[in-house]
């Protein structure tokens, strides 16, 4: 969604109570994006509804950029958690608010960040859409908005235009997938490298894994899993091996540890590889297909299309520009 002459406009609207964490995730991430002859790839502002600094639930304050006005400009509008009353307590939206809403473009994309989710809800963004927040208040969504298809279980949900994530930290998986689905996996693991935190979490992963004690290091899945990453064609029955463990013990442990089966998470680490090499390799798609652990050109572009919506050389031709030499 960037555009060549200029950066990718994305509105951060501060509503107090603000949740400061949430609040600065799309500055940080976003805003440390770049392209290969280091322009910035998105122009992120903060903004309140009257210009004025916004009161987080902290106690502190932060100074915006903008008032609402610049709502009207954006491509990208992100909505950080709030504690604001009538959205989050009993599911009516004020009318200043529902006025600064309704500026926004249509075809704007539409983002929230843990409870921001009440806010597009408020308005009727959310209706008949999937979206999720911090479990905690999950069902307090649900009650609220009914209209809303609440998925507790996920740390992110896309729905094309209208995308939410889960509490906090979340937000920075929304983000990365943000920067992916945006400009590939090369630029989102480069501002993950840069900002020290994990490039891929997948969406579908459990938002809250609860595990009072941790294994012992002989009892963990994750020697299993590093091993598997050099070795993608590599079966759940061998992760296990690796690991010491039953197959069933291994499937249980490895779901509390990731919140994913074994088999889809090894079906993810092969889809993100087979993207890497469609970025930055002319491979044909069979060698892809290969090296990616995915066995078949048809396998790539099966997993490919449920992953990404697109074929191998649309996905190729989206993030490097060029001809796909490759069959597709």
């Amino acid at each position: 969604m960037s555009s060549a002459r200029r950066p990718h406009r994305v509105v951060v609207l501060l509503l107090a109570p603000l949740i400061g964490y949430d609040a600065v995730i799309p500055a940080q991430l976003l805003g440390e994006a770049k392209d290969a002859d280091g322009r910035l790839l998105y122009d992120v502002t903060m903004a309140s509804l009257d210009g004025a600094p916004v009161v987080t639930s902290s106690g502190y304050a932060i100074t915006p950029q903008h008032d609402a006005s610049a709502l009207r400009t954006a491509d990208t509008v992100v909505v950080p958690g709030t504690q604001i009353p009538g959205p989050r307590t009993d599911g009516t939206i004020p009318a200043y608010l529902a006025t600064a809403l309704a500026t926004i473009r249509p075809g704007t994309r539409l983002v929230s960040i843990c409870t921001g989710a009440f806010v597009l809800a408020s308005a009727g963004l959310l209706d008949g859409r999937r979206a999720t927040t911090h479990w905690e208040y999950a069902d307090h969504l649900a009650a609220l908005y009914p209209e809303v298809q609440v998925d507790a279980d996920v740390l992110f949900t896309d729905d094309g235009d209208v995308l939410t994530s889960a509490g906090l930290s979340a937000g920075v998986d929304l983000c990365l997938h943000l920067l992916r689905a945006d400009h590939g996996s090369e630029v989102a693991n480069r501002v993950a490298r840069h900002c020290v935190v994990p490039p891929w979490r997948d969406g579908g992963q459990a938002q809250y894994i609860e595990r009072h004690v941790p294994s012992p290091a002989g009892e963990s899945t994750a020697g299993a899993r590093a091993w598997a990453l050099e070795r993608l064609d590599a079966d759940v029955p061998a992760l296990a091996r690796q690991a010491g463990m039953s197959l069933r013990t291994f499937a249980r442990r490895f779901r509390e540890e990731t919140g994913v089966s074994p088999g889809a998470w090894l079906i993810q680490q092969r889809v993100r590889h087979a993207q890497r090499l469609l970025e930055a390799t002319d491979l044909p798609i069979d060698d892809v297909a290969d090296q990616a652990g995915l066995g078949t050109a048809a396998s790539l572009r099966a997993h490919l299309r449920t992953h990404a919506g697109v074929s191998p050389s649309a996905y190729r031709r989206t993030f490097r520009g060029l001809p796909d030499r490759s069959t597709a």
